[in-house]
């Protein structure tokens, strides 16, 4: 790729993906870029060859990228500076907007639904990618529509109803990835609003070991039961592995205590806790965590 062009986007080679999620393990990308401007991206993507791997990356929760490293391009998406804003009577977030960020903008405008998102710790992106949840709401009952990109670096607008959605899932048949999207929400109170999301904040305090490197819930819910509560029933809380653990706190957490561990002792954590549950309760896990690249 020509990279001579002023364009606005971070270059790297070689880059540690352990820096960019957020269990802080894994190998290198070969490529990695941090575009600016969502005209940049559309640039970009225009010059990486049609068969090369492209992994985008909002905060690196509910991600792992083995020691190997990722064998394509790397596009990271999230920006501190990026803020929501009011378009078209819905509250606009680009991808890279972290979700707690949403839901603070929305209840500071007097707008209701959106509370929940303050416990998503990723970006708007990731949200829609696998329809992210907590607290009896998803993602995507709170979306109108959304912008995508393709490869060509083409802009799409495209509804809810052309993605297939479920629970912890979102589907379409094209190549393209989310760059912002279009949340329409009711007229609510404002001060209920920032209580509630102060009340949601201090349950995952309370339950979370969210000061330790961790990807968030490791396991979907199976219909009608949650992982956490059959994890800890096989006795695996406090399994470690080459510095990764389970968390002691919460079960369906693998946590990286001391950011030493190896994406290979995380992923082997994750496949001993479904293979266990799966021997003594029948009941088959289903990763929510994306695992990416090659082994070391």
């Amino acid at each position: 790729m020509n990279m001579a062009d002023p364009l606005q986007f971070t270059q790297l080679r070689d880059e540690p993906m352990a820096r960019h999620v957020s269990w802080r393990a894994g190998g290198p990308a070969d490529r990695f870029f941090a575009p600016k401007e969502l005209g940049d991206l559309a640039a970009l993507l225009k010059r990486i060859p049609p068969r090369e791997p492209i992994l985008f990356v909002g905060l690196g929760s509910n991600l792992l990228v083995r020691d190997g490293g990722f064998r394509g391009t790397v596009i990271l998406m999230h920006s501190a500076e990026l803020r929501p804003e009011m378009r078209d009577g819905c509250v606009y977030a680009a991808a890279g907007v972290a979700a707690p960020k949403v839901a603070r903008f929305a209840a500071m405008h007097q707008l209701a639904g959106a509370e929940f998102l303050a416990g998503i710790p990723g970006t708007v992106g990731g949200a829609l990618a696998m329809n992210a949840g907590c607290y009896g709401s998803e993602t995507w009952d709170v979306v109108e529509k959304v912008l995508t990109v393709d490869r060509s670096g083409t802009l799409h607008e495209r509804k809810k109803a052309e993605f297939e959605i479920g629970y912890r899932h979102c589907h379409f048949a094209a190549e393209e990835w989310f760059v912002a999207a279009f949340f329409r929400l009711p007229a609510g109170d404002g001060e209920a609003s920032r209580a509630r999301i102060k009340e949601l904040l201090a349950k995952r305090i309370a339950t979370q070991p969210l000061s330790l490197p961790n990807a968030g819930s490791v396991f979907r819910n199976p219909p009608g039961d949650h992982a956490a509560r059959l994890i800890e029933s096989c006795g695996l809380k406090g399994l470690e592995r080459g510095g990764a653990r389970v968390s002691e706190k919460h079960a369906n957490f693998i946590v990286n205590p001391k950011g030493m561990a190896r994406a290979a002792d995380i992923e082997w954590l994750i496949e001993k806790t479904r293979s266990t549950v799966k021997e003594i309760t029948n009941i088959d896990l289903i990763a929510e965590v994306r695992i990416v690249g090659e082994p070391a």
